[in-house]
């Protein structure tokens, strides 16, 4: 499984493409799937961008919790795939293209922020991505309420 670790900033061109930034790209093993799905955060205001196998497990084990005779487990699981992209960075010159529709979900204007959060990466308007910080105090609080002891 890859492990994405950072952040990078990039910009859009005026078609959507994005440079896809290098030290992620390594981290694609050699002859492995480059595909990778991106969609609207269900709780942040970012993109969420998969890579592929690790979006399959994801929506395996989303889907499997849910009864498709249940017309609200149906309308979430629509909602859920709503919007999403399947994407593969350009080989020669490294860049991706996100849907304006997907850009604009998040408000993007010209530049973004990939962040890598280990099995998946997030991609966020530069403008708002310090506001996603969490205040220290705050992720102390989280972090003590992990505790197992």
């Amino acid at each position: 499984m890859m492990t994405f670790i950072g952040e990078y900033t990039s910009k859009i061109d005026d078609k959507g493409r994005i440079v896809f930034p290098a030290p992620f790209k390594s981290m694609l093993p050699e002859g492995a799937d480059r595909r990778f799905v991106i969609k609207k955060s269900l709780y942040d205001d970012c993109l969420e961008m998969w890579p592929y196998s690790v979006w399959e497990l994801e929506a395996d084990s989303m889907r499997k919790g849910l009864d498709f005779y249940n017309p609200r487990h149906v309308r979430f699981w629509r909602q859920y795939m709503r919007g999403c992209d399947v994407v593969e960075p350009d080989v020669k010159f490294g860049r991706i293209s996100i849907s304006r529709q997907l850009l604009n979900a998040i408000g993007v204007k010209k530049d973004v922020v990939f962040f890598g959060i280990n099995y998946k990466l997030e991609i966020w308007a530069a403008e708002k991505f310090d506001d996603s910080e969490v205040p220290t105090d705050e992720y102390v609080a989280i972090a003590q309420s992990l505790s197992k002891e």
